[in-house]
């Protein structure tokens, strides 16, 4: 059976994309720590572990990920933007880019920000178009 995020790549669970191409996908964590909270996946494989993909697949999601990670920072406002890769709440390997005011920003115990549709969606497409302005 297939991971909720190999169905979330796929289009049969709704998602707010922000970034795309033939092997990666990208979009916004529902559970936000800060606004901007993306999630990058492989699209072609759902190795559990990020140390378990083969060389080329983990080059070209790191290579994917800064690219993301370079639109979340000019469209949403923050010092940087942090990287994690937990992998223990989905087995689909995938990468956290948090956008980070400060350290405690990456704390994954605090509580999570609250967002309405319209500003998932508002901030999904904004990465969005910066993505495709790289």
């Amino acid at each position: 059976m297939a991971t909720i995020f190999t169905r979330i790549a796929k289009g049969e669970i709704p998602s707010y994309k922000v970034a795309e191409d033939d092997d990666f996908y990208a979009f916004l964590d529902i559970n936000p720590l800060t606004e901007g909270h993306t999630l990058v996946i492989p699209k072609n494989t759902e190795a559990d572990y990020i140390f378990d993909l083969d060389e080329h697949t983990y080059e070209g999601l790191t290579k994917f990920a800064a690219k993301v990670a370079k639109a979340i920072k000019k469209a949403v406002p923050c010092k940087r933007v942090g990287v994690a890769v937990l992998g223990m709440e989905v087995p689909h390997t995938h990468i956290h880019l948090i956008p980070l005011q400060s350290e405690s920003d990456m704390d994954f115990k605090k509580e999570r920000v609250k967002m309405s549709e319209a500003d998932f969606a508002k901030t999904a497409n904004e990465i969005l178009r910066n993505f495709e302005l790289l």
